[in-house]
């Protein structure tokens, strides 16, 4: 069974800086294409950063230059780097394969307020 479990969110000040991992079992990770996803209150979840299994990145316009995602295949982990953050930034960050599969972990809450 897929099993995602995300860290590193918090409240932080707009500029700062936040550094995400993601856990994944259940899935061979080394070929999988892996994503972040973020859902803002009254909004759908958007997908903001993907890798794939060649370390190819694609990320949303509006974190390019500021986001940055990296994987860790000998600990089936991914990351994200979120540099100069901005309070539109607000929102729960979940990782998930590409494209999603059907289970979501509990995801990790990002603040960006002063």
């Amino acid at each position: 069974q897929v099993q995602l479990v995300e860290s590193g969110g918090g409240l932080v000040q707009p500029g700062g800086s936040l550094r995400l991992s993601c856990a994944a079992s259940g899935i061979i990770f080394s070929i999988s294409t892996m994503a972040w996803y973020r859902q803002a209150p009254r909004k759908q979840r958007e997908l903001v950063a993907r890798i794939f299994s060649d370390s190819t990145t694609n990320y949303a316009p509006s974190v390019k230059g500021r986001f940055t995602i990296s994987r860790d295949n000998a600990n089936n982990t991914v990351h994200l780097q979120m540099n100069s953050l901005k309070p539109e930034d607000t929102a729960v960050y979940y990782c998930n394969t590409f494209p999603s599969g059907s289970n979501w972990g509990q995801g990790t809450q990002v603040t960006v307020s002063s």
